[in-house]
């Protein structure tokens, strides 16, 4: 019907020149494709290709249909700001993704060079059955003695065995090595490939193998995809957010045209209304007037109400007397003193720190909960739980009767408390009726903890995050539904595929398997987490025969849902927090900036007429240079305000700098310590490419020790020292001596002579840094003035550690267990370089900074896991217990012992002691209850508990499979909130932090980033130079070295080196091996050849 109506593709608006509908068509094509090859094996009697069973089923595809909603979602503003970031990202994804892919092909190679064939040998019983391991787990082994693991108890290294994981993860072909390394890279059980490879080949040098590969492939080229997303995300809302702009400009300009006709018509009618002198108009408007919009509404809806009945009927004539009646005149003055008065109340600050305590009240009384707690504490709880009900419905009322229904709607958190004190009545009314039990609608007390926000009304800072995050729902909302969306197609894919096909080994039963939508639904989320998705990929392979052709194709699914799920779209919830946090940063600052322009206006009033004057007269040049640049830094005079303020003046060339060089104390005695000095030139440069001159720091103008005054010799020779930079260098040297000799210990054999000799090289190293400290504190003054050597809080480090050595020195009893950890604080030595070192001292005061104003992140998300805490306490408290003996199902029935079967065979009986377990981690206590919601939010074994908890019954009761699937939502929600969201704002807002740094410097420029950054390119722009040689002959080979045609050949040469290498395999035939070899050296000589002309072509130095 649409192709009829749009037509099939020729003209503009036909229907596969959408990409929606060419989707749809696709879908269908494939539907009806698989639907006829089907029909068409049935009648031929071959029922194995269109059976289910049958391999890759050409009816999975049609699992894309559920894309088509879609289509309906991408009007949504939101919703196509993901959408767009996520498309627009898709062209430089792609060159990240071709990055990956070559460090992913060079460290498989590498890996088939070094160990290929090496995870084959594991050990067996020298009597007994030949090709079964001696191990019930086994793992590799090796055959040289001293290198890798050696077998024991009388078994034997021998080749044969399939490898760990089936014979999956090794370095055996190419593709099992690309399978293997790409593992390591998302690091989920790459540690277990290095201690395989480890047994095999030995722990010497593996090692640097796997360690380079993480901090290569890991931390480092899978992060570029954040930044990707961030930067697409960040355009593609400030867009939005234009177009929003613009709109709204519109409508108002609009509103703005009909406000004024209506104010014409209205001031028209005033003139002529008759009514207008009403007395009763005149007596009710000057009180009215303060009042809020509800109450005047109310009252002038009366009066307007009284003043045009008529008569007509007698009702209507009775109320209008009541309502003119002295009664009603002195009812209504009541009120309106009444509803005053609980204004008042309710607006003060006593009435909202009550609420306040009340709400810790709530707080104390929930988190008291506890299993197996006496029945006295369950009535306390009800009781007081009642009570607080109570006063918080009173509250709710008295707040409706002060402020008037509309006003009170118009807050959120009064919308919440309302929300909250209906559930809690209605709760209690169900709960007393006993029409519900109270375990089930019990858990809506504790979402009355989110109250405990309202402190965020004096909070600034804390008010401007919450409101940021509450601002985010919007785009949160929008990646959750593509999310569920793309859970949902990869699990209707992974029944399609995997339905039914877990149970290849009935001896262990899986629960992450593809069997049901639940269970297919809750195994793609676990792979989105990331957590042991290497494990369902193993049995995935396993389904289809294990690592065979066809049974190594199904990686491909596992790998792309990886990617997609856990690289692209989980990154945009950390792309959305750093967005957000940006803007909520950028409030709190524009918010501090109000506040100090207020002060400085009130200054100017409160100051003396000639300060006043000296205000207004200030010129403008003069308030250019007396501007003040201010960074988040910790200052060097110890009291760490929350700025470090910069005199411009300091920052003009100085013109006797030369016969000078110690500046003048007068002028610059409020600078900080160790500060550099600014470029003069017109080039602004990022604070990480500033190599300047430093300026020396300045003496304080007080005395040092009381005895060395700013002018004494001795004194200006040690402030000359300690300012030179072979000193400083020196000093560092020292540093990297002495954590080289501590890093050299031995920690065993305390009196070995390795330890003596370091043991005197301490000795030296202590006394050059005790040295140092003193010449800084002759120099500077040790600690009662500005500027003095112990207000910078990395000197009191220096001071810290060396004077840890001399009391370790000073004491020589090893037997006293505080030197043993004055000893330990030893390893702070290497802190020292930080303040030696400008560019890690910037990183590290960023960290800083962002350590210091985390506090609210910490406090909300520490109350969000609070409040699921108390939740999981309502949920599973004592329901996590188990008896070894499944069949057993309470802890009197756990007694005894019963027997097991190793592998499943009746011949080898085990007898085992029965025992009654709870949960590695449980819900007994709110604090039990944080700590394993903690190790849930950090990915690592939460679906352990996740089935633990599914399969939980009632308290003191064992486990029954699957009896409660719909509780996984518990831990889905609290994933979505504190794992994917809550978690990246803490990474978010270290970012947010080193931007906001990065761009003080540039505070009072006039151009923003990107005019800089073209002023900057375009400074810096030199222009190319091209070496061509003089000599004929040598510029013969130059032309043919710089041609085209010689560069693509080098690449068609490099790409083939590179499928030779890959071609090796486990197992070649010697003619093979010898091919391969042959052609190795082949590439090598016209490599070689390739270096020789182009060292003809361009000398050494030009080459290089």
């Amino acid at each position: 019907l649409k192709v009829i109506a749009y037509g099939l593709l020729f003209h503009p608006n036909a229907y596969l020149r959408n990409g929606w509908n060419l989707l749809d068509f696709i879908i269908v094509v494939v539907g009806l494709f698989s639907a006829i090859l089907e029909q068409a094996t049935k009648a031929d009697g071959a029922n194995a290709l269109g059976g289910k069973g049958a391999g890759f089923d050409v009816k999975a595809l049609r699992a894309f249909r559920v894309l088509r909603p879609l289509r309906l979602v991408s009007g949504v503003p939101s919703l196509q700001v993901v959408l767009n970031s996520i498309i627009k990202a898709m062209v430089p994804l792609l060159h990240i993704a071709l990055l990956v892919l070559f460090v992913i092909i060079i460290y498989a190679i590498i890996g088939l060079e070094l160990f290929m064939g090496k995870m084959h040998k594991t050990c067996y019983n020298q009597e007994g059955i030949a090709d079964v391991p001696a191990e019930d787990d086994p793992s590799p082994c090796a055959l040289e003695t001293g290198h890798g693991r050696q077998c024991q108890n009388g078994t034997v290294c021998k080749p044969g065995w399939d490898g760990p994981k089936h014979g999956i993860t090794n370095f055996d072909n190419f593709a099992f090595a690309m399978l293997t390394v790409f593992q390591c890279i998302t690091m989920e059980g790459w540690t277990d490939v290095l201690y395989w490879v480890n047994d095999a080949v030995g722990r010497d040098w593996p090692w640097i193998y796997f360690v380079t590969l993480i901090i290569i492939g890991s931390f480092f080229v899978l992060n570029l995809v954040l930044g990707v997303l961030s930067g697409e995300f960040s355009k593609e809302r400030e867009k939005a957010k234009a177009r929003g702009d613009f709109q709204k400009l519109r409508e108002k300009q609009q509103l703005e045209e009909d406000l004024k006709g209506y104010l014409d018509w209205i001031t028209q009618a005033e003139d002529i209304d008759p009514e207008n002198e009403d007395e009763g108009m005149d007596e009710e408007k000057p009180r009215n007037m303060s009042m809020p919009t509800s109450e005047t509404e109310s009252v002038n809806t009366e009066n307007v109400a009284g003043g045009d009945i008529e008569g007509e009927n007698c009702g209507a004539r009775l109320a209008h007397r009541i309502s003119k009646s002295k009664f009603s005149r002195y009812w209504r003055r009541w009120n309106r003193f009444c509803r005053r008065k609980c204004r008042a109340a309710v607006k003060s600050n006593v009435f909202y720190w009550l609420v306040i305590f009340l709400v810790f009240l709530n707080t104390l009384t929930i988190a008291s909960e506890h299993y197996n707690q006496p029945h006295w504490l369950t009535e306390v709880q009800d009781t007081a739980n009642k009570a607080l009900l109570a006063l918080f419905t009173a509250e709710m009322l008295l707040k409706m009767y002060s402020l008037g229904l509309q006003a009170y709607f118009v807050s959120l958190f009064n919308r919440f408390d309302c929300f909250i004190v209906c559930g809690g009545i209605l709760e209690t009314i169900l709960v007393e009726t006993k029409i519900m039990s109270p375990l089930g609608i019990s858990v809506l007390r504790c979402v009355r903890l989110l109250r405990i926000f309202k402190i965020t009304r004096y909070w600034n800072s804390l008010s401007n995050l919450v409101a940021s995050l509450l601002n985010s729902v919007r785009s949160i909302a929008s990646l959750l539904l593509l999310l569920f969306l793309f859970i949902i197609i990869f699990s209707l894919l992974g029944m399609q595929l995997f339905g039914g096909k877990f149970n290849f080994d009935e001896m262990q039963t899986r629960r992450s398997t593809f069997d049901n939508f639940p269970q297919s639904l809750l195994t793609v989320f676990q792979i989105l987490t990331g957590e042991d998705w290497n494990s369902v990929m193993y049995d995935g392979i396993m389904a289809y025969g294990g690592p065979s052709f066809p049974g190594m194709l199904v990686c491909i699914y596992f790998i792309i849902l990886f990617i997609c799920g856990n690289y692209i779209l989980l990154n945009v919830f950390l792309a959305i927090a750093v967005d957000n946090l940006a803007d909520a940063e950028s409030l709190t600052s524009a918010q501090k900036e109000e506040e100090e322009e207020k002060e400085r206006k009130k200054l100017a009033r409160t100051a003396s007429p000639e300060k006043k004057q000296e205000v207004v007269e200030k010129p403008a040049v003069e308030e250019t240079k007396e501007e003040k640049i201010e960074l988040k830094s910790i200052t060097a005079d110890g009291e760490s305000p929350p700025t470090t303020k910069i005199n411009m003046d300091d920052l003009q060339p100085n013109e006797n700098e030369d016969k000078c060089p110690y500046p003048n104390p007068e002028n610059t005695g409020e600078e900080d310590e160790e500060e550099p000095e600014m470029p003069v030139g017109p080039r602004p440069r990022p604070l990480s490419e500033l190599h300047l001159k430093e300026k020396a720091v300045p003496m304080p103008e007080a005395s040092a020790f009381f005895i060395f005054s700013p002018n004494n010799r001795f004194r200006l020779q040690c402030h000359r020292i300690v300012n030179d930079t072979i000193f400083t260098n020196l000093i560092l040297f020292f540093i990297l001596l002495s954590s080289i000799s501590l890093a050299a210990e031995d920690p065993v054999q305390h009196t070995s002579f390795r330890n003596h000799i370091l043991g005197n090289a301490d000795y030296v190293f202590t006394s050059i840094f005790t040295l140092e400290i003193i010449l800084k504190m002759t120099a500077y003054g040790a600690f009662l003035h500005k500027g003095s050597f112990c207000r910078n809080y990395f000197n009191i480090l220096d001071l810290l550690v060396v004077s840890v050595s001399l009391i370790s020195f000073g004491i020589q009893s090893s037997a006293i267990n505080v030197v043993k950890i004055l000893r330990v604080l030893r390893v702070l030595r290497p802190l020292r370089a930080i303040n030696r070192a400008k560019g890690l001292k910037h990183v590290v005061q960023c960290v800083f900074v962002a350590i210091r104003t985390i506090g609210n992140i910490v406090i909300v998300t520490t109350l969000l896991q609070f409040m699921f805490a108390c939740i999981g306490v309502q949920l599973f408290k004592g329901k996590l217990y188990t008896c070894s003996d499944s069949s057993k199902q309470t802890e009197a029935e756990c007694k005894g012992n019963y027997i097991t079967y190793k592998d499943g065979e009746v011949d080898h009986p085990i007898i085992q002691p029965r025992s009654w377990e709870n949960s590695k981690f449980d819900f007994d206590n709110v604090l039990a209850a944080m700590m394993a919601l903690f190790t849930v939010s950090t990915f690592e074994g939460w679906p352990e508990l996740l089935y633990r908890s599914i399969d939980s019954h009632t308290e003191d009761k064992g486990p029954i499979y699957n009896y409660r699937v719909e509780i996984s939502i518990f831990f889905i929600i609290y994933i979505i909130i504190i794992a994917f969201f809550m978690m990246n704002i803490f990474v978010g807002f270290v970012i947010v932090t080193f931007q906001e740094q990065g761009e003080q410097e540039y505070k009072n420029c006039e151009l923003d980033k990107n005019q800089r950054q073209c002023v900057e390119y375009a400074l810096k722009a030199r222009p190319l130079r091209r070496y061509i040689p003089k000599n004929q002959h040598q510029y013969k080979v130059w032309y043919v070295v710089n041609s085209t045609y010689f560069e693509y050949l080098m690449f068609v040469l490099i790409l083939l080196n590179t499928i030779c290498l890959a071609m090796q395999h486990y197992g070649q035939s010697c003619l093979f091996k010898i091919a391969m070899n042959i052609l190795n050296m082949l590439f090598t000589g016209l490599f070689t050849v390739e270096m020789i002309l182009k060292l003809i072509a361009f000398k050494p130095k030009v080459g290089l």
